[in-house]
Parts: structure tokens; C-alpha cells; sequence
């Protein structure tokens, strides 16, 4: 087999996905592509938890499953869009704070009532 290219893999960027994102998007792809991407990842990263999800989708498709026809740049793991409100915008913001004039704020002083007359 030839060297692959992170270019030429059907999933190009691979690495940077969840990993429950990648094994949604494994599920499209045939033996074939799921043998080169496992080739790849085993002469590069060797992550053990990514190898495992697609030798188990390899040993599925070997035993008769079906790629699906899924949508490749699905993202189940994607954050949901924000609901409402408005962003912080600088405005917004407090004013910047200084620290006490003197002393230690860690170490306050004692209040007025404990000095001596």
C-alpha cells in the first residue's frame, strides 16, 4: 500500500474530531476507506481509543453491515447555538478595579471599635 497523505484520507481532518463525532462519521465509509484511515492512524498517532472504534466498525462491515448514508460533516458533539441575551461587549463590562490604597487586602485592618482611647 502506498503512503497516505493526511490529504488524501475521506476524512481529512480526523484527528481534531470527538470521538463520538468520528464514529458517526466512520459509519459512511467502506472497508476500503476504513482500512486506510486505520492504516494512517496506526502509522501516526496509534490512539488506542480511536483504533478500537474503527477496527469495531471494520469487524461490523466485514460481518455484513451496511455503510450508511449519512452526512460527513454532521457534528453530534457540536455546542448548541446560544438562546437569548445579548453578547458581553465591552460597554458592558465593569469598570477595571485597583487594589487598596494601603495595606494588604488579604490581611484587613481592625475595625474602628477594637482601638484603644
Amino acid at each position: 500500500m502506498p503512503q497516505l497523505r493526511r490529504d488524501d484520507l475521506v476524512i481529512p481532518d480526523y484527528e481534531h474530531l470527538p470521538l463520538g463525532t468520528l464514529q458517526h462519521r466512520i459509519r459512511a465509509l467502506s472497508q476500503e476507506q476504513l482500512r486506510d484511515l486505520i492504516a494512517y492512524e496506526e502509522a501516526h498517532a496509534r490512539r488506542v481509543p480511536v483504533l478500537e472504534v474503527m477496527q469495531q466498525r471494520l469487524k461490523s462491515l466485514e460481518e455484513g453491515a451496511q455503510p450508511s448514508t449519512g452526512d460527513q460533516t454532521f457534528t453530534p458533539e457540536a455546542p448548541p447555538a446560544p438562546r437569548g441575551g445579548s453578547p458581553v461587549r465591552e460597554a458592558g463590562q465593569s469598570p477595571p478595579s485597583s487594589p487598596p490604597p494601603h495595606g494588604d487586602p488579604a490581611q484587613p485592618g481592625r475595625p474602628k471599635g477594637d482601638r484603644p482611647v
